[in-house]
């Protein structure tokens, strides 16, 4: 082989060499970005669907574990009389008024609007992953929503302290939740363990004590109210007569 003939093999090596090595770390950023989605989100789906009696999830901070919260007076007045906490709430919106729209996005990334259900009785529930009352109230709203049909009934929650969807996806996974779960960040993070910002929602709502219930009748109006723990036959009775049944 010639010198003219070995110096264009070796070019023809050379860029064979550039165009695989491009390639290579293409292909490396691409397996770099898909390991950074299943280390967030993806993960988070993955780690909360196969938790066990400890749900890991994925947080700022790293893996951490879910455990209940508790506190001497959790879970004492579900099953009290509907009758029991009649009561008002003036620092709550209005009844009758017409609930503010909002259009957020939920812990598996779908965009749920409020005004979508309009014809439909709903029941949002502003609730927080640490909050004992919160925890307790889980099991009892599981079940009221599986005894109404869907076709006429649905339940939000709405997190009120910029909790991430890991956390979010932890808690309902725990607690055997399906109801959409909607994200309302603020400027500070929460977590399981510790209260972060309220976000605009949760503002505008007035809530400012956890867990917060807003019944809004098919019309879009506010048909009732109230905060703390409830009684599952209040809110059992709230939601039918806010349905007209």
């Amino acid at each position: 082989m010639d010198k003219k003939s070995d110096t264009a093999g070796r070019r023809r090596a050379v860029r064979i060499a550039i165009i695989v090595t491009v390639a290579l770390a293409v292909v490396i950023a691409g397996v770099g970005t898909l390991i950074g989605i299943l280390n967030g989100s993806s993960r988070a789906v993955a780690l909360a669907a196969a938790g066990t009696d400890a749900v890991q999830s994925v947080s700022a901070g790293g893996v951490v574990d879910f455990q209940p919260t508790s506190e001497p007076d959790a879970g004492r007045v579900e099953g009290l009389p509907a009758a029991a906490l009649a009561q008002d709430y003036p620092k709550l919106l209005p009844l009758g008024s017409l609930a503010p729209d909002f259009d957020l996005a939920s812990a598996t990334g779908q965009r749920i609007r409020l005004s979508s259900f309009r014809g439909r009785t709903v029941l949002v529930e502003f609730f927080a992953t640490w909050c004992p009352h919160c925890q307790a109230e889980a099991p009892h709203l599981k079940r009221i929503m599986a005894s109404l049909p869907e076709t006429r009934y649905t339940m939000l929650q709405v997190n009120v302290d910029s909790e991430d969807a890991a956390s979010i996806l932890a808690f309902d996974h725990y607690y055997g939740v399906t109801t959409p779960a909607l994200l309302d960040p603020g400027v500070t993070a929460g977590s399981f363990y510790h209260q972060g910002a309220t976000g605009p929602v949760t503002r505008q709502y007035k809530v400012g004590v956890f867990p917060t219930f807003y019944i809004i009748d098919p019309k879009g109006r506010i048909a009732w109210r109230a905060d703390h723990e409830q009684p599952d036959a209040l809110l059992l009775a709230k939601l039918r007569n806010a349905a007209g049944s």
